[in-house]
């Protein structure tokens, strides 16, 4: 539909960005409270509306992210009227909707991922890797047991359902549930391989939220290496090795970046 406003410089059909800012004001201004607290719910309101309202637009993509505020505390009482910003994860969702037979909006598709990136994490102990292939170009020595960092990136996708059935989603809840599910399998999960590797405390993570929510479709994971090795000390005499390090120095790059897709198959099982 917007070809000729790339091709031919015609604006007709465009919805300026104007528009656009002003249709989320509006929508948030108006809608309910619960339909606007909640991304998921919010954004799959502003793509059905834009949908419905224009005509000429088949399909549209909303993204929501989240930079909640605390309420500042003194003498353990929270405060009237002053915010300030944790560092902590930032909570995401995109919602898309579609026209199954455009121009009519009568018969919608709806499709919602949420997630959350930045989750740092960090464990001194109770994380291995050992065992990998090795040939004439590797010098990295297996590790039985390591300090282990990450920055978490965790998305997952809904099952596909009417835009009703999706809203009724507590998406609060799964939200909650994937970070628990994460941080948990991460420091606590008490089976022995599950530390073996990134890969496989991954796959638990993944694993742990399909079972705690049906509606959840799909998991996807980027758990990029943040390495801390320990400092050479042995140049002022002093021990500083895998054993007795207690001083550690963090290294960029290159690092390993560790990503996989955990899906619930057609059947239900997985």
């Amino acid at each position: 539909q917007f070809e000729t406003s790339y091709t031919k410089g015609d604006n007709k059909l465009v919805v300026a960005t104007d528009s656009q800012k002003n249709t989320v004001y509006y929508l948030a201004k108006t809608l309910p409270a619960e339909k606007v607290m909640v991304p998921e719910v919010f954004a799959s309101e502003v793509a059905s509306f834009m949908v419905k309202k224009y005509a000429h637009v088949t399909s549209c993509q909303v993204k929501v992210t989240t930079k909640p505020w605390e309420r500042m505390k003194f003498d353990d009482k929270a405060h009237a009227h002053s915010f300030y910003r944790e560092g902590k994860e930032t909570r995401w969702t995109e919602a898309v909707v579609t026209k199954t037979s455009p121009p009519s909006a009568a018969s919608l598709n709806t499709i919602i991922n949420s997630g959350f990136y930045d989750l740092e994490v960090l464990k001194t102990t109770n994380s291995s890797f050992v065992d990998f292939w090795r040939d004439e170009l590797t010098t990295l020595p297996d590790m039985p047991d390591r300090l282990l960092s990450t920055k978490v990136l965790c998305q997952w996708k809904f099952v596909p359902q009417t835009i009703e059935a999706l809203q009724a989603i507590d998406y609060d809840a799964a939200y909650n549930g994937a970070k628990r599910n994460t941080l948990d399998a991460f420091a606590n999960d008490p089976r022995a391989w599950v530390h073996a590797s990134v890969q496989s405390t991954l796959y638990i993570m993944a694993d742990r939220i399909l079972n705690d929510f049906s509606h959840v479709d799909d998991v996807y994971y980027a758990l990029p290496n943040i390495h801390y090795f320990p400092f050479d000390l042995s140049k002022f005499g002093l021990k500083n090795t895998q054993t007795d390090a207690e001083v550690y120095m963090p290294i960029a790059d290159p690092s390993g970046l560790i990503t996989a897709t955990i899906s619930r198959p057609s059947k239900g099982k997985f």
